[in-house]
């Protein structure tokens, strides 16, 4: 399933950077989105491939607070990347005259950009919070990753301003973008609703089918882990669920990406030939 993901994904970047039909905004935003769950899955599944075949479940704890960081940081930022995506649907789609002004290439790299120093501070900030944690020693993870809701509660002092701001993040930081990405679906399904032929109101909603696909099989796992948390959560349906999003989603986006799409597919055909040729 990791490698999978990874080539999948890597696929998804390589047709995006060679065919120069997908240098617009949304395959910019897609490229970032694929290199983002490269980094995401990686952060944790080569750790327990490790462990499984060493048979040996240890990490120290600067591994763990180290894994931590990068977790909370891919996570948040899919949450921002899959929103500007959004936002990237409702203008092609409420304001086709207007999308190559509104979508400039400036504004394109500059939410990009806003979006990786956002998750880059709040992962540092959770990281350090945790620092400040005592742990008893040694700790037993009931994870297969070092889940930053798991090794919190597994603190030995009190970790009430930790559980503040894991639900603040949770809400500004998840619960917002998604609330953002509602609202722009909803005011697409208005203007498609509007389209008077069933052939463009078809092709409208292909483009936003496999995004909204993501979305929800995105944010029903990662949501329901953090917005469910606490002492008394079972570690196993929390795994359960966080296997969904951190291992199983990667994996399917590239695929649900390129099958719903012709452009994509198109691309790797050509992608495809050019290195049959090349060899």
């Amino acid at each position: 399933m990791y490698l999978i993901t990874v080539c999948g994904n890597l696929l998804i970047i390589l047709a995006t950077i060679s065919d120069s039909h997908l240098h617009t905004p949304m395959y910019f935003f897609l490229s970032n989105l694929s290199f983002i769950d490269i980094c995401f899955t990686s952060t944790t599944v080569p750790k327990m491939l490790v462990n499984i075949q060493t048979e040996r479940k240890v990490i120290t704890f600067a591994g763990c607070i180290t894994q931590m960081f990068f977790y909370i940081l891919f996570i948040v930022l899919d949450d921002f990347l899959l929103t500007v995506m959004a936002y990237d649907r409702y203008v092609a789609i409420c304001h086709p005259l207007h999308y190559m002004v509104i979508m400039h290439p400036w504004l394109c790299v500059l939410m990009v950009l806003v979006s990786w120093i956002t998750s880059v501070l709040y992962s540092l900030l959770q990281s350090l919070m945790v620092l400040h944690l005592s742990f008893c020693i040694p700790t037993q993870i009931p994870h297969f990753f070092c889940e930053f809701n798991q090794v919190v509660h597994l603190a030995c002092s009190d970790t009430f301003i930790n559980d503040i701001f894991m639900y603040l993040g949770a809400i500004l930081l998840a619960g917002g973008p998604f609330i953002g990405i509602l609202y722009s679906y909803c005011k697409i399904v208005s203007s498609i609703s509007k389209i008077p032929s069933a052939q463009g109101k078809y092709k409208a909603f292909s483009t936003c089918a496999s995004h909204l696909s993501v979305v929800f099989l995105f944010y029903c796992t990662s949501l329901g882990v953090y917005l469910s948390a606490g002492a008394t959560q079972s570690s196993h349906s929390s795994a359960a669920a966080s296997v969904m999003y951190t291992v199983v989603t990667p994996m399917l986006n590239p695929f649900i990406y390129s099958l719903r799409n012709k452009d994509i597919k198109r691309a790797l055909r050509r992608l495809t030939e050019r290195k049959t040729v090349v060899e």
